[in-house]
């Protein structure tokens, strides 16, 4: 005689709501993005530098939870569409430092606002109090979990 196995279905698993919320959330953003010809990876990195003057990839890297080879190569990109630039650091002449150029500065802002546009789509349809709410339950598992990597992708 075999057991049968009872097996939960997808939709029982907060994960999942949790994932099809971050990709309609997260593929909607990206869409707004490639009009501005920048994908969400390159604007993390653009806005991550807009706090800063000049900093060194390294810096970036621990920041968000990314290598420095993949800034590396976001930075290239980001140098191939005249939006950082890269220069010797001072200090250390075998370092290197980024900072946005001033097309970047003035793209920032803009780019800042499809973001808080996209927010704005998915969860206006909450009240204050229950956005809250989300916003602390999600920064409850975050920091339970420790998790510290920034979404970049």
């Amino acid at each position: 005689m075999s057991e049968i196995q009872t097996v939960s279905a997808l939709d029982a698993h907060l994960g999942y709501w949790l994932r099809m919320v971050s990709n309609a959330v997260s593929q909607s953003f990206a869409r707004a993005l490639d009009g501005e010809g920048v994908t969400v990876a390159e604007w993390v990195l653009l806005r991550t530098l807009h706090d800063a003057a000049e900093t060194s990839p390294s810096r970036v890297a621990a920041t968000l939870g990314m290598t420095k080879g993949a800034i590396t190569k976001l930075a290239d990109r980001l140098i191939d569409k005249g939006l950082i630039r890269r220069k010797a650091d001072p200090a250390d002449g075998r370092a290197q430092l980024l900072a946005l150029t001033p097309r970047a500065r003035k793209l920032v802002p803009k780019l800042a606002a499809l973001a808080d546009a996209n927010d704005g789509t998915f969860f206006s349809g909450l009240k204050p109090a229950e956005r809250a709410e989300l916003e602390r339950l999600l920064m409850k598992i975050i920091a339970d979990r420790g998790i510290t990597e920034i979404p970049a992708s």
